[in-house]
């Protein structure tokens, strides 16, 4: 026999002797050879692993995730950001007619100017903000016909979510919650604090309908009515007189008159319409 021929047949005995030991400490520990681990079983332990490994790459890259954690996560890049601006609006934080800065708003907010421009595109179309060609995005300021509208959706909406609600519902926690801060708020004179508390309070009374269409058409709804307050020169003016009357509404429903509550709230959201509609007429005036 050539030495070629030697070590070849060498080389397969000892290759042998191996995977017979091998399958030997393998039924000791298991109960089944590794030769023998095939067809379902061995699919059954690539999906194990590969089911582990997408496990740890999903927990790092939750870890990874920015503010943006808590919004939905159907929404587009685009979407979320238009939430986060909506919010801003709400909030007080942008005014009517104020000019918005891609620079410094997608540094802010840490995101392309590209998803920026989408976002804004988003606000457009509901008549948050406006394009002016040539000079940019600015922020929408309310026509009179929009106001009545907001007012009447608003009546609509809200007044006939209190009559049918029950003093247990979760959302009478978060409106105690907005009273508490409103009446901190007008004693430290922050009356754009009272402003945003007094938000919240509405928006915690849409949440008593119990229906997430509803609570997102109001928040659309309320980025308006911010922008409509953001008319008047004297927020406290607009705002100081309801911070009493949400307290009234609010200990009506706890005592179960949700109907005199609904009728309380109608009256009030009159007298707010007739408040920043004189407040417009008079801008229109100078």
């Amino acid at each position: 026999m050539c030495r070629t021929c030697f070590l070849a047949a060498h080389y397969c005995r000892s290759r042998r002797a191996d995977l017979a030991s091998s399958a030997a400490s393998g039924i000791l520990r298991h109960g089944v050879a590794p030769a023998t681990q095939t067809g379902k079983t061995r699919m059954h332990d690539i999906r194990q692993r590969v089911g582990r490994r997408a496990k740890t790459e999903g927990h790092g890259a939750r870890a990874k995730k920015g503010p943006m954690t808590h919004h939905d996560p159907a929404l587009t890049l685009a979407q979320r950001l238009a939430e986060q601006i909506r919010a801003r609006l709400i909030d007080g934080a942008l005014k009517p007619g104020q000019r918005l800065s891609e620079a410094a708003l997608s540094g802010d907010l840490d995101v392309s100017r590209n998803s920026l421009r989408e976002a804004f595109r988003l606000l457009t179309k509901e008549g948050l903000l406006r394009h002016e060609p040539n000079r940019g995005v600015f922020v929408a300021t309310p026509s009179m016909a929009s106001i009545i509208d907001i007012y009447r959706v608003r009546r609509l909406i809200e007044c006939r979510a209190l009559e049918q609600a029950y003093p247990q519902h979760p959302a009478v926690m978060r409106m105690h919650e907005a009273v508490e801060t409103a009446l901190k708020c007008r004693e430290a004179k922050d009356w754009v604090g009272v402003g945003s508390a007094n938000m919240a309070f509405h928006a915690a009374i849409v949440d008593l309908a119990d229906s997430t269409r509803l609570n997102t058409f109001y928040g659309q709804i309320a980025a308006e009515l911010r922008l409509s307050f953001g008319l008047l020169e004297d927020p406290e003016f607009l705002h100081a007189p309801y911070v009493d009357l949400n307290a009234a509404i609010l200990e009506q429903l706890k005592a179960g008159k949700s109907v005199e509550a609904a009728r309380a709230l109608e009256a009030y959201l009159e007298r707010s319409e007739r408040t920043v509609l004189a407040a417009f007429a008079r801008l229109g005036e100078t």
